[in-house]
């Protein structure tokens, strides 16, 4: 059985999410670290990692052999949330799931959009529906 290490490098209160479920769900035999930053260490990141310039509001990748790391922007995620029609709680742990699938080895698409609509009903208290909106979503 693997594990999911989260830390909160935040001010933002983040407890209450199953993401340890979700994670043994998924990846059942992985190691994942899950980490929340702000604002311009989600940035400088991204531009390290990848190379773009803008925010992101999550990056996942893999770093060997089932062992993976998502970090997610809890700040971009605030202002994201209601284009998505989820409350913010709700769309971390959507941002989560597709950080997962990412590892998982899903591209974006609408098989990836059709099975994270399945896993955040199974596992949020709320089942409000998704925005199709691609356009923002892949900007990570």
């Amino acid at each position: 059985m693997g594990s999911c290490d989260v830390r909160n490098l935040t001010r933002q209160p983040l407890s209450g999410l199953p993401f340890v479920r979700v994670a043994h769900a998924l990846l059942p035999r992985w190691n994942i670290s899950l980490v929340f930053v702000g604002v311009r260490r989600a940035a400088r990141l991204n531009r390290t990692l990848r190379g773009k310039v803008y925010i992101p509001n999550v990056l996942s990748y893999a770093l060997g052999t089932k062992h993976g790391e998502i970090i997610i922007c809890p700040a971009v995620a605030k202002k994201q949330a209601r284009t998505y029609g989820l409350p913010q709680r709700t769309f971390l742990l959507f941002l989560f799931i597709h950080g997962l699938l990412h590892l998982k080895g899903y591209r974006h698409g609408t098989t990836m959009e059709r099975y994270e609509r399945k896993i955040l009903a199974r596992f949020a208290s709320t089942s409000a529906r998704l925005n199709h909106d691609t356009t923002n979503r892949n900007r990570h």
